[in-house]
């Protein structure tokens, strides 16, 4: 059974920092998508940064520059470094993966994941 745990969303000032991190358990393929996908109030889920298992990743153009997606593998675990964090950050933030999604392993692509946390809210304040 895949298990996806967020944590680290709180509140924070514009401007400030917040790293997010998803534990993932119950699966150990060598090929995989994960991201980081977000939701606010009254608006569709979109894709914030997604990684393949080969090192390849891709950002929304709304947080390039200021998010970084990467990997521990020793600790299975998914990390999301937010920085320069903007009113419109705000959100619930969700990890996801897909084994077979690999092509089409990209912000844009796909958000049918099969496997998804319970999300971790990030609320940024002026």
């Amino acid at each position: 059974q895949v298990q996806l745990v967020e944590s680290g969303g709180g509140s924070v000032q514009a401007g400030g920092s917040l790293r997010l991190s998803c534990q993932a358990s119950g699966y150990t393929y060598s090929s995989n998508c994960m991201g980081w996908f977000r939701q606010a109030p009254g608006k569709k889920r979109e894709g914030v940064a997604i990684r393949r298992s080969d090192g390849r990743v891709t950002y929304a153009d709304s947080v390039k520059g200021r998010f970084t997606i990467s990997q521990d593998n020793a600790k299975n675990t998914l990390l999301l470094e937010m920085n320069s964090l903007k009113l419109e950050d705000t959100a619930m933030y969700y990890c996801a993966t897909d084994p077979g999604t690999w092509t089409l392993c990209y912000v844009g692509g796909p958000t049918d994941f099969a496997y998804w946390g319970q999300g971790t809210q990030v609320t940024v304040s002026s």
